[in-house]
């Protein structure tokens, strides 16, 4: 929980408590790297940072270095992993990209990426049951090498910014997040394990095991942190910008691989939208019983049953901002492990201008939230609210 117990309450949601939440997405994770430069650029520095999957190694690069290196390390760690091509498949036609696209996904499918994974050889099926190799297609030893020397794990455990990464535990199915703020007072420490947990999608990554039980991909369960930062500060205000790589809404499917593709959207979106409305519909009905206690006559108003009712209407603010990466047409269900070089860099472009984009509406986040406790925008689209256009 929040270590300021009693907070002077923002009065706009620029002042609060700045939070960046990562989900995950693969390759795509690219976006949130150009989507983080770009807020850089914008005088927007994260106070906690919260990811899943390969939104928690984007979050791990970021908490463990310092401000004046973070993107120089994300530029690195983008570089390795996503591999040049010696055709340049830009301004083709979509089908042209579209034949590239399932090439290089098909390459990464069989080769692996430099610094994050490798087939297992000989093939999981191969190896006897029960053995660690026999459970998944890839070997992740290369991301740990990776993490080790682009990551201080040291600023992430005795630093101030507060990083937390979702998993999920194999044998229980509970959701887990390793915060380093918790952490720490158990008198544990977050290592590159924790980091690979987080990223552990079956089956073609390993679980990880800490501390006895073992841990996969928090994607499994919910591929956004949301949740677990609004359930955690409570006393706070909170300006949270949230970097979706699945856009919840999209076009109806002509094909086989738009209908894949478009399942897939749906399937890593749609809790983050359930969330960003489960805690709105919290928020407002906090706000309802808080002016229904308003109203009461004088002769309840110390009933004890009131007392409890005017604890549980106790809240903070909420902002939080969308940048949400809309795929091009060109793209297809293998978008999220296409780690080709032309991709990344798209990716990456695509973050920054729908920051830049956001930034245009900035004065949004200067204005009073007046009778409002949570408020979501995807300032991107023009400014509109999200419920209304996502």
């Amino acid at each position: 929980m929040t270590d300021h117990p009693h907070p002077a309450p923002a009065r706009t949601p620029a002042e609060a408590q700045r939070v960046l939440v990562l989900q995950g997405g693969g390759a795509l994770g690219s976006y949130q790297a150009g989507a983080y430069q770009a807020l850089c650029h914008h005088d927007f520095e994260p106070e906690w940072i919260a990811g899943i999957s390969i939104g928690a190694i984007n979050a791990a690069i970021i908490a463990g270095n310092p401000r004046e290196k973070r993107v120089e390390r994300l530029k690195e760690f983008w570089e390795l992993v996503s591999s040049p091509v010696p055709w340049n498949p830009v301004g083709k036609s979509d089908r042209a990209r579209s034949l590239f696209n399932e090439t290089s996904a098909a390459l990464i499918a069989t080769f692996g990426v430099p610094g994050f994974f490798t087939p297992r050889v000989p093939p999981a099926p191969l190896w006897p049951q029960g053995s660690p190799q026999s459970q998944s297609y890839y070997d992740t030893a290369p991301l740990r090498k990776t993490l080790e020397r682009l990551v201080d794990f040291d600023r992430i455990n005795d630093g101030k910014t507060r990083l937390s990464v979702g998993t999920v535990g194999v044998a229980s199915g509970n959701f887990k997040y390793f915060d380093n703020y918790g952490m720490k007072k158990l008198g544990k420490r977050i290592g590159p394990e924790h980091i690979k947990a987080s990223g552990a999608l079956p089956p073609g990554f390993p679980s990880v095991a800490i501390d006895g039980e073992h841990f996969w991909d928090g994607g499994i369960a919910c591929n956004t942190p949301l949740d677990y930062v609004l359930d955690e500060e409570t006393s706070r205000d909170l300006l949270i910008f949230q970097v979706d790589l699945f856009s919840a809404r999209g076009e109806l499917p002509a094909s086989l691989l738009e209908a894949a593709e478009r399942e897939k959207d749906i399937r890593f979106s749609s809790r983050t939208r359930m969330n960003t409305d489960k805690n709105r519909q919290v928020h407002n009905t906090r706000k309802a019983l808080r002016e229904l206690i308003g109203k009461l006559p004088d002769y309840l108003r110390n009933d004890p049953s009131v007392d409890i009712l005017c604890e549980a209407t106790k809240e903070s603010t909420v902002t939080v901002v969308h940048l949400i990466y809309r795929s091009k047409s060109h793209e297809s269900s293998s978008k999220d492990y296409d780690f080709s070089r032309v991709g990344m860099v798209e990716h990456w472009g695509a973050g920054e201008r729908d920051v830049h984009l956001s930034m245009r509406h900035r004065d949004t986040l200067h204005r009073p939230q007046t009778g409002e406790t949570m408020v979501a925008y995807d300032l991107a689209r023009d400014g509109a609210l999200d419920e209304k256009k996502e």
